[in-house]
């Protein structure tokens, strides 16, 4: 059976609710009743009926929640160690390459000095 691959405003709710409730795209797109990654992809790129900016919502949604996930894991443990630093590292991995601006590293680029301009006339 074919997936479906038509926007609607009910889809794609769907799609950024779960994205938001901390679900990958690759596992809510597994459902039958949901387009493929590449056709939601493809949504984001095209900009269907604002689905880019309900998408990158989502997505710092799902950033928010998998923050309060490291502080949780780092706060409790579960008695084993170099799990939980594996999935501490995981989620700070992710976050700085899906949200850099909020999780990513800050880089500053500072120039002192007086920069030289040199001018070459050629005949």
């Amino acid at each position: 059976m074919a997936r479906p691959s038509a926007h609607t405003p009910e889809v794609a709710a769907e799609i950024c609710d779960r994205i938001a409730g901390g679900e990958s795209l690759r596992r809510i797109c597994e459902d039958e009743h949901l387009p493929s990654m590449s056709t939601v992809c493809l949504w984001v790129v095209d900009n269907r009926e604002q689905f880019s900016e309900q998408y990158a919502r989502a997505r710092r949604a799902q950033g928010t929640l998998m923050a309060d996930q490291i502080a949780e894991i780092a706060d409790t443990g579960s008695g084993d160690t170099a799990r939980d630093r594996l999935r501490v590292d995981t989620r700070k991995w992710y976050l700085s390459k899906v949200l850099p601006k909020l999780y990513g590293d800050k880089v500053e680029v500072e120039h002192s000095g007086t920069p030289e301009i040199v001018v070459r006339v050629i005949d």
